[in-house]
């Protein structure tokens, strides 16, 4: 029997809905779920052990009396400046190398990769042999070099830039995307910038740049949410944010709240202040990015 056009729209739209369940219940159930249970609970004190207690507005008055914040806001917003731009620099530079011609150009492009698949425990534990300040493989290239021993992570004004030199060590998912975009680039605009008289320079900045600009602002605003969530490295490394609270970046702070100190309430309105942190650096990001973003085939007039 032939199923009229409207029993076989609802057939489509009921088998389309089947095939994406899955996804929406786990939508459901692990993300959207806990993110409006936080947000009831960040209006609430609950320690984890007794009922939740409604408390209004105190949770977010309390985050702006409290040092902490602060000075995790601070860190994690350090952290960021510095370490996004070099990761999307040392990955732009990564993949323009692997997109050369060359021998073993296969082995090559693994090898930078890799890295970013490593599992962040064993990716902490190479980083705390590198730099101990005692047999660490950091120190001992300062002293081939000629150069005074450091503390790494055990000086408050090496622990960030340490971080941020870990940060380097896993740009292979940003590579990837930067070669991808790379490869999408039609030879015929650099061979044109080629006959106009354009040397390397002048086709970088003129043809590969504009032409990436969507793939760089893609990386920009992933880097910059990825940077807000370090969390992993500073717990396993220096764990109560040390030395002098100098790497207490916001996520470990909330653990710290929510896990340590059983402030599930308080800790989930500083998510909540994360959140909207993140949001509007995003929102922010996609707004400038009207100025410098060119997208081919758009209008420009």
């Amino acid at each position: 029997m032939r199923l009229s056009v409207p029993s076989m729209r609802r057939r489509e739209a009921l088998d389309g809905y089947l095939f994406i369940a899955p996804w929406l219940i786990g939508f459901v159930v692990l993300i959207a779920g806990p993110m409006v249970a936080s947000l009831v609970l960040s209006f609430m004190s609950w320690d984890l052990f007794s009922p939740p207690r409604w408390i209004g507005l105190d949770n977010f008055r309390n985050l702006f009396h409290d040092r902490l914040v602060g000075l995790s806001l601070y860190n994690t917003a350090f952290f960021t400046a510095i370490s996004v731009p070099l990761n999307l620099a040392a990955a732009l530079g990564a993949a323009m190398l692997l997109n050369l011609r060359m021998r073993f150009r296969s082995v090559f492009r693994t090898v930078f990769y890799l890295p970013a698949v490593m599992p962040a425990v064993a990716n902490a534990i190479l980083w705390f042999w590198i730099l101990n300040p005692e047999v660490g493989l950091a120190n001992a290239m300062l002293r081939l070099v000629g150069l005074p021993e450091l503390q790494w992570l055990n000086d408050p004004t090496t622990s960030k830039p340490s971080f941020i030199i870990m940060q380097l060590w896993s740009i292979g998912n940003t590579m990837v995307i930067f070669l991808a975009g790379l490869q999408g680039i039609p030879q015929t605009l650099y061979d044109a910038a080629h006959v106009d008289g354009a040397n390397r320079w002048h086709r970088f900045r003129a043809v590969t740049i504009p032409m990436l600009s969507p793939v760089i602002l893609f990386n920009l605003v992933l880097g910059v949410i990825a940077s807000f969530q370090i969390f992993t490295s500073a717990f396993l490394l220096t764990s109560d944010g040390g030395p002098e609270q100098s790497t207490l970046f916001s996520v470990l702070y909330l653990y710290r709240l929510g896990f340590e100190q059983f402030k599930m309430g308080y800790a989930s309105a500083y998510a909540w202040v994360v959140f909207l942190v993140i949001m509007v650096f995003s929102l922010l990001q996609l707004r400038l990015a009207r100025s410098w973003v060119y997208y081919e085939g758009e209008d420009t007039r």
